[in-house]
């Protein structure tokens, strides 16, 4: 599951400038409680910024120490990790160690994560400099509708007559051209109709399978029949502001060099990647004897290479993985990080353990991120002018059940309030653009109205709650 996350201009401070102490402050903008895990992760990343500092010759020997994250579901580790990611402007990709199988078994193999992180390296470059292209390419496309609207015409015999002629003509042209491009600019000339050659995005219904995996081989038969796979193209007609949007996305592609974003994604995969290890407590355990359950530690030994230092080929050149953080984590509620093999227990020598939550973190999580749940629903309710609040007691008495429930059932940590503010708010939710727009004030009794039946019953709070 690749996940781009570039920083905004405006949310991005300059990374150089950004100390420990700053990074964790900055977390704590998204990300409640779990402070030795964030101040790991931040001295994590102002490594990179040394190591950055540092001779070529000794940077060369300086590599990532990797972070094993221990605790229980929805308590921030997935997030942490994100928002470092984002802050740093770097590729990030999570995956889960429970999907991989070892070489042998019928699976993806674990080169299959570093293939995908490349992946997501190039999609973000690849965003970046269409990003510095799109007012000239813009500017190319009002020019090709333009020329839509108004072909040039063709010349004529080269006499005096015809010159005079073709000179009256191509000042009308010039003079009508500016007038329509006046009005494509108001958007006076939205409802027209133009055709525009659309590049065919079709693709043969078939699979070669090799020792690379799929993903390799199908972009290797692209290469060698070119006019099997998404050459074609076809005129259809369409309104301008669509046919600006695909005239646009194809002049994009025409400026931007592929091969330059291909060499920039692959350096900034090997100096900045973040892989993101999910679930590693779900193949801890080494087994004494055969069973179905035997790839386990062969996926553990499958991964070490790749944690270790390895060269893995992608399509768009090899890719090494000695830079590249790896942040791994797990509930280990039923196996223990010492059930990894030793190697691999080696190569995360950071160990963090995250706290379970508590009724306050609950309340803080609900209101004081900049994503917060309370903020996300109330903005969804006013787009049907509905003003909806929460009183103090209301906050308290939702982070109170979803306790309870995480203590009597299994705990899912923050994930449970969403499951409680569905609940409180499924009535509104539904009879909101019925009722046109008015305000609401969610208090504390109305929390319980609409909870505490459940939370009484227990059978009933598994399924609901």
């Amino acid at each position: 599951m690749p996940i781009s996350l570039p920083a905004s201009s405006e949310e991005l401070l300059e990374l150089d400038r950004l100390t420990p102490r700053q990074i964790v402050a900055e977390l704590d903008r998204h990300v409640v409680g779990q402070a030795a895990a964030k101040k790991a992760v931040a001295i994590a990343l102002r490594n990179r910024i040394r190591r950055q500092r540092l001779p070529p010759e000794v940077a060369a020997e300086v590599t990532p120490k990797n972070i094993l994250m221990i605790g229980p579901t929805g308590v921030g580790k997935t997030e942490i990790a994100r928002r470092l990611a984002r802050l740093s402007g770097s590729p990030f990709l999570k995956v889960e160690a429970s999907k991989f199988t070892e070489v042998g078994y019928v699976g993806r193999d674990v080169e299959s994560m570093v293939r995908d992180l490349t992946e997501s390296a190039v999609d973000m470059v690849r965003r970046e400099k269409q990003a510095e292209v799109r007012l000239k390419a813009e500017t190319n496309v009002e020019e090709q509708i333009l020329d839509l609207l108004l072909p040039p015409g063709r010349p004529g015999f080269a006499t005096d007559a015809a010159a005079d002629e073709a000179s009256r003509a191509a000042e009308q042209f010039r003079s009508t051209r500016e007038k329509l491009r006046d009005q494509l600019r108001a958007g006076a000339l939205a409802t027209r109709m133009v055709e525009v050659e659309v590049r065919e995005k079709s693709f043969p219904a078939f699979q070669i399978l090799s020792s690379q995996g799929v993903e390799e081989m199908d972009i290797n038969v692209k290469d060698m029949l070119p006019g099997l796979f998404g050459n074609k193209t076809k005129r259809r007609r369409m309104a301008i502001p669509e046919a600006r949007e695909v005239l646009l996305q194809d002049e994009q592609a025409r400026l931007v060099d592929s091969e330059q974003v291909a060499r920039l994604a692959t350096e900034r995969v090997q100096s900045a990647g973040i892989l993101f290890i999910d679930e590693i407590d779900k193949i801890a355990g080494r087994e004494g004897t055969h069973g179905p359950d035997v790839s386990r530690e062969g996926v553990q030994r499958d991964i070490l290479p790749i944690v270790e230092g390895t060269t893995v080929s992608t399509k768009y050149g090899p890719v090494r993985t000695d830079h590249i953080l790896f942040i791994a984590a797990g509930a280990f509620h039923v196996s223990k990080p010492s059930d990894l093999i030793p190697e691999l227990q080696g190569r995360f020598p950071i160990r963090v353990e995250l706290e379970p939550l508590t009724e306050d973190d609950l309340v803080r999580i609900l209101t004081e991120p900049r994503s917060a749940l309370l903020g996300q629903y109330q903005a969804l309710l006013s787009t049907e002018g509905l003003e909806v609040s929460f009183s103090e007691e209301a906050v308290r008495e939702m982070a109170r059940f979803a306790m309870e429930v995480n203590q009597a059932t299994e705990n899912i940590g923050a994930r449970r309030l969403a499951t409680i503010l569905e609940t409180v708010l499924e009535d509104l939710s539904f009879e909101g653009p019925e009722k046109g727009a008015r305000a609401v004030r969610i208090d504390a009794d109305e929390v319980r109205r609409r909870l505490a039946p459940l939370a009484r019953d227990q059978d009933l709070s598994r399924f609901i709650l």
